[in-house]
């Protein structure tokens, strides 16, 4: 069985490492999205991790049950860092809009961190929070309690599964990435008309927009859609 995870109020009493930092939950979690950024998820292990804290990586254990405790920890830090300074405006397409694309932008701020948490549901706070806003955004704008839920369920995971996409982007190597985004001006910008008429006629649009995110897009068109049905109700 996991070690029980020691009340916050009993860590805070134990004693600075050997270079004089007091440990904390946040600093953890700090230290090792720092280590995503530099080393990306192979170079995150509690050996390592103690290492950059100058701290017995079994000390770790005092604060999460594991690594993958630590993994959900982070993918929630993500998340507070997307609320933090946010409040809602009593409109609810525009709040419904500053959510998605706050959350988005903090995971492509830490795009590691995003491909090894986006997929995950941990129940912390900070996600805890996140949803129960964006179902009082809904409720609030006046959508009944199932098409919140359906309308809650599209936004979220849509938002999600675009942080994790662009992020994957992000974290490939700055030379895969290029040739990436090159293949839309050599390849696809050279296709003649004859074999695939619309890709030419739309390649230069294609080389413009393929190489940016299409998320913004995406949430006004869940938008769109989200105010035709609230329209329809009254």
């Amino acid at each position: 069985m996991p070690k029980p995870v020691v009340p916050e109020e009993k860590r805070r009493r134990r004693r600075p490492t050997k270079s004089g930092t007091v440990l904390s939950e946040a600093l953890i979690v700090e230290t090792a999205l720092r280590m995503l950024r530099e080393h990306g998820s192979a170079g995150l292990t509690a050996r390592r991790l103690g290492l950059a804290l100058d701290a017995d990586p079994s000390t770790l254990y005092r604060y999460f049950r594991g690594m993958d405790d630590l993994t959900l920890a982070i993918g929630d830090a993500l998340i507070g860092q997307a609320l933090d300074g946010w409040a809602p405006t009593g409109e609810w397409r525009t709040d419904l809009r500053a959510v998605g694309l706050r959350i988005h932008a903090a995971y492509l701020a830490h795009p590691q961190a995003a491909v090894l948490t986006t997929s995950r549901v941990s129940g912390r706070a900070n996600e805890l929070a996140a949803d129960e806003a964006v179902l009082e955004i809904l409720r609030s704008a006046g959508f009944p309690p199932a098409d919140t839920v359906r309308i809650y369920h599209a936004f979220i995971d849509q938002t999600l599964a675009f942080a994790a996409l662009d992020a994957a982007s992000l974290t490939l190597p700055s030379a895969a990435l290029r040739a990436d985004e090159a293949v839309w001006r050599s390849t696809y910008a050279r296709l003649p008309r004859t074999t695939h008429p619309r890709i030419a006629e739309t390649a230069p649009l294609l080389a413009a927009r393929m190489t940016h995110s299409t998320y913004p897009t995406a949430l006004d068109m869940l938008l769109d859609s989200a105010s035709a049905q609230l329209n329809a109700l009254h």
